[in-house]
């Protein structure tokens, strides 16, 4: 298979930073989209897995599912796209696309496995798949998605995957007008869950245990802020909650968070990928209450979100770095000290 080098940014070991490198990418198939990359979010899984958290990271790791960029070239038998369209990759660049999950446009649970953007088995040219570090992607049509153009283009790439994370289960628990809305934690997840959440007519409530952080919540549209710690405000606003979407990204106490909801609320996580404290069965037993799950989103619903996106004109509040600052910004992102996105500004991988 023929192939085109592009430069790009990637760790050789769990314990080393990341580096220049030079990398293959295929050139386009029949249905293939070849994408020069302008920008790229960094989301903490790009750290868990560069540093082997998870233990199953195949190096060299190239991370980056958060891509923006315009189309290059497009296969033969491409029709969605054309060469200039400014285009988004998120965290999957293919699946089987004939079982159960994939027919019903849930391509994150491929029954036989999505392939995601990085550290995927590749099937094209073998190895593992290579992220958004990098100047250069090629992907299969069905899995470019289209950046509406009123959308700041810097700002629109964490859309690509802290977008999706908050957007869909939003979407899937219906979540609208009338709803009383808490969104647990403020970070990269957390702020795109209250402007969703607002954008969607829902009353929403920023829950977290930190007092300074109530001004940035406000601002980003959550009506009320509840401070976790404190022990009278909590008790409040017991059974209150219609839906609650947790951000925490590590193990923590459910039992609190539990507690808010109403007869038949939801609770859905998107951030811990750990075990969680045990809770009281109890808890959930009281009211008919739910805690759940929610990974990314498929295709159709990404594309469904970056329209509404468009619609409301709605981006994420970003800090751009430059490539060669790489390793500083995880540092950052490890310390909670970035608001509330770190994006790459793809030129500088160029120079």
């Amino acid at each position: 298979m023929q192939t085109k080098q592009a430069k790009a940014y990637g760790a050789q070991a769990a314990d080393a930073d990341l580096e220049p490198m030079t990398i293959e990418r295929r050139n386009p198939g029949p249905r293939d989209v070849l994408i020069e990359i302008t920008y790229c979010g960094v989301c903490h899984s790009d750290i868990h897995t560069v540093r082997n958290d998870w233990k199953n990271s195949v190096y060299p790791v190239i991370p980056g599912h958060e891509i923006i960029g315009r189309v290059l070239e497009t296969g033969s038998e491409v029709t969605r796209f054309s060469k200039g369209d400014r285009v988004g990759v998120g965290c999957m660049v293919d699946s089987c696309q004939e079982c159960d999950s994939c027919n019903k446009d849930l391509e994150q649970f491929c029954q036989k496995g999505a392939t995601f953007t990085y550290n995927s088995p590749d099937p094209h040219l073998g190895g593992r798949t290579y992220g958004g570090y990098t100047t250069l992607i090629t992907v299969q049509q069905d899995f470019v998605l289209r950046i509406p153009e009123n959308l700041d283009e810097k700002a629109t790439a964490p859309l690509l995957c802290a977008g999706i994370t908050t957007w869909s289960p939003l979407s899937h628990w219906k979540v609208g007008k009338g709803d009383k809305v808490g969104v647990v934690g403020l970070g990269g997840l957390g702020h795109m869950g209250i402007k969703f959440a607002n954008a969607l007519g829902a009353h929403v409530v920023m829950i977290t245990r930190s007092p300074d952080k109530a001004g940035d919540g406000k601002s980003l549209g959550a009506h009320e802020v509840l401070l976790s710690t404190d022990q009278e405000a909590m008790e409040a606003q017991v059974g209150s909650f219609d839906f609650i979407l947790n951000t925490i990204p590590v193990g923590h106490e459910m039992d609190p968070y539990i507690q808010l909801l109403k007869i038949d609320g939801t609770m859905v996580l998107v951030g811990a990928v750990e075990p969680l404290k045990p809770f009281h069965g109890g808890g959930l037993i009281m009211g008919r209450k739910r805690v759940a799950g929610s990974l990314i989103g498929g295709i159709a619903e990404t594309q469904e979100m970056l329209d509404f996106c468009g619609e409301h004109n709605i981006t994420s509040d970003i800090e751009l770095i430059d490539m060669q600052e790489i390793n500083t910004a995880y540092e950052r992102v490890v310390d909670s000290d970035v608001k509330y996105r770190f994006v790459i500004d793809m030129k500088s991988l160029k120079e």
